[in-house]
């Protein structure tokens, strides 16, 4: 878990990168050319992993964005009570609790498997395991 950094003129559409502090998932980006008294400059706009919220940023081709590392792991769900999901993880076996996201509300249940993604210290169930 942890950041490493790329030129703000290599972030494609769907990269996930840090936009004010929140990791973030690419919608956009533009690309300006350099002019006569400046570089080239990046617009790049995304939505909050977390939290859902819009986020745009205006830098330098040249200057330094941090990409937040996802760890992508394993886990069985132990119980569910309303939204959240009791899970233990596969490799550690370490317990905690993940909300349902709305889209695996009502197919997630005891004794499944699914994958969840640890990013910045907040972990975030991502899909039942075995469906794509």
């Amino acid at each position: 878990m942890g950041i490493k950094q790329t030129n703000a003129s290599n972030v494609h559409e769907g990269d996930t990168i840090m936009l004010d502090g929140a990791p973030c998932r690419v919608m956009s980006v533009s690309k300006s050319k350099p002019g006569k008294h400046g570089a080239a400059k990046a617009r790049i706009v995304g939505i909050g992993i977390l939290d859902e919220k819009k986020r745009d940023l205006v830098m330098p081709g040249s200057d330094r964005i941090d990409v937040p590392l996802i760890e992508k792991k394993s886990a069985q769900v132990l119980s569910i009570i309303e939204n959240k999901a009791n899970v233990m993880d596969t490799e550690t076996y370490e317990t905690f609790d993940l909300t349902i996201p709305e889209e695996l509300k009502g197919k997630v249940k005891d004794g499944m498997q699914v994958l969840y993604w640890e990013i910045m210290g907040s972990k975030m169930m991502k899909q039942i395991k075995g469906e794509q």
